[in-house]
């Protein structure tokens, strides 16, 4: 469906997103990572976008460069993530799991992506009474509602691997998981903490699907992608 065409990834600053940066530069395809800095990372594929986001007039910036940069895209993937305590508010916090995940999504489609791959959360439904999975269930629907003809949600559980900003409670959830998972069995499975190196070549993986349609994939989907 999208073999070899330009892909935009989205939260290419953060762990699973700077991870599949890495997988996708030993592929052929040109990658167009839009980030409000710029990237310690170079590389002749890869098209880093320094956008300024809360400027009214990004959208359009950022529709312009990437046509410039890489013409038609053939996916898009969506690594974008915060937490409330960095956020500061349920606002600024829906602003980035929701909004910019949606923005960005218009963009690809706009330049012809096909395929949208979106990083959500183990129990994400717009339903929930939890916030934080109501606005990942918001942003799966919000994303398969843009016209995609294929969109993949990966629901990891804790992701395991080096934050560049501190998370006090992830990091004990990371030096609890070796003892915790394996008690984790049937349908409890899906909860399991994930290396975010194992999402990250699933995600990329994916971009090889061709078959239509829309696609949840949870820990042990995840696992089987990763070492495929």
């Amino acid at each position: 469906m999208t073999k070899n065409l330009p892909v935009l990834l989205a939260g290419a600053s953060g762990l699973v997103g700077g991870l599949a940066l890495e997988q996708l530069q030993q592929t052929p395809r040109r990658v167009l990572a839009p980030t409000r800095r710029a990237l310690a990372v170079v590389g002749p594929q890869l098209h880093n976008l320094v956008i300024d986001f809360v400027n009214p007039l990004a959208d359009a910036a950022l529709t312009e460069s990437s046509r410039a940069a890489a013409g038609a895209l053939g996916a898009y993937i969506c690594c974008l993530g915060t937490t409330l305590k960095a956020a500061g508010s349920r606002a600024a916090f829906e602003a980035v799991d929701l909004d910019l995940v949606l923005r960005l999504g218009r963009i690809a489609r706009t330049l012809g992506a096909s395929h949208a791959v979106l990083v959500s959360s183990v129990g994400a439904d717009a339903k929930s009474s939890n916030f934080y999975l109501a606005v990942k269930g918001r942003a799966e629907q919000g994303l398969t509602a843009l016209g995609f003809s294929r969109v993949d949600c990966l629901r990891p559980g804790l992701l395991l691997g080096p934050r560049s900003e501190k998370r006090v409670g992830e990091a004990l959830g990371q030096r609890l998981a070796p003892f915790y998972n394996p008690l984790l069995l049937g349908p409890l499975r899906r909860y399991r903490s994930i290396p975010a190196a194992s999402v990250a070549r699933a995600a990329v993986a994916l971009l090889d699907q061709k078959t239509a349609g829309v696609f949840t994939h949870e820990h042990d989907a995840m696992m089987a992608l990763a070492q495929a």
